[in-house]
């Protein structure tokens, strides 16, 4: 699958490595999400809440399954969440830029995961979202 029809088809996304802290990547992915409408679940055991949504220790502590699960994390943290991903019963996992290595790429493909990466999903969503 596509980025474009991920971020077309699908409702929700896990955003492993939330954060609280404005200046990281993984505050802005749930700012930009959460902006255009997406259910998410913030995953991070640091925090209780981020911007008003509750935030989740772990991708197993979730009360329902998500449609994707969006990595902010530096790579050698990734790699430890992708039997997770499979594990909750989730086939896709997005890897954007700095956030994966080649063993999560390799790990992803063992666990027969269909993934993106090397993608920054805010640059298509901000995209998609101009033309309509």
């Amino acid at each position: 699958m596509i980025p474009e029809e991920i971020l077309k088809e699908k409702k929700s996304f896990a955003i492993v490595g939330a954060s609280n802290e404005m200046m990281k990547y993984g505050y802005e992915l749930v700012c930009v999400f959460q902006d255009y409408g997406f259910k998410i679940f913030p995953i991070n055991p640091k925090y209780d809440e981020i911007e008003g949504i509750k935030c989740y220790p772990s991708l197993k502590e979730l009360p329902e399954r998500p449609d994707v699960v969006l990595t902010a994390l530096a790579p050698k943290n990734t790699l430890n969440v992708i039997s997770d991903v499979k594990e909750i019963g989730v086939d896709k996992i997005w890897f954007p830029p700095n956030c994966y290595d080649d063993n999560s790429i390799k790990k992803a493909e063992e666990l027969k995961l269909d993934y993106v990466c090397n993608v920054c999903p805010i640059g298509i969503l901000r995209r998609i979202f101009s033309q309509s």
